[in-house]
């Protein structure tokens, strides 16, 4: 295998929807995404998370949502995500401590797509 070819970095994630400004507003307000390009006579938009960025495509058969994968955001403080979330009324069970050193929580967005949210536990 030849060294000198940096590996691909991941630019995005796409995800297809039938409730394109939905999908985008719950992304944006409750997930705290931020927007950095909507066209809504496309039905595209392009939201941060972090240094890769999530696609959101209106499409009018987009398919049903996967069990196989789901997103996996790291957060800074997961008990302000989940009362963001709750408030949003997005069905969400508390916080759990994961035995490897992180608190995290599976939420679904409103399309039926699967997310983990996780911190870091600081261990004094």
């Amino acid at each position: 295998m030849r060294s000198d070819h940096a590996a691909p970095q991941l630019f995005s994630v796409e995800l297809r929807t039938a409730r394109w400004a939905e999908l985008v507003e719950w992304y944006r307000s409750v997930l705290g995404l931020r927007v950095l390009v909507r066209v809504v006579d496309d039905g595209y938009a392009l939201l941060a998370a972090g240094d890769t960025r999530l696609a959101i495509i209106a499409r009018p058969e987009p398919g049903e949502a996967s069990r196989r994968w789901s997103l996996g955001f790291e957060v800074a403080d997961l008990g302000a995500v989940h009362a963001r979330l709750t408030e949003a009324g997005t069905d969400v069970i508390a916080p759990q401590e994961n035995p490897e050193g992180f608190r995290e929580l599976t939420v679904t967005d409103p399309d039926g797509n699967r997310l983990r949210l996780f911190a870091w536990m600081v261990r004094a």
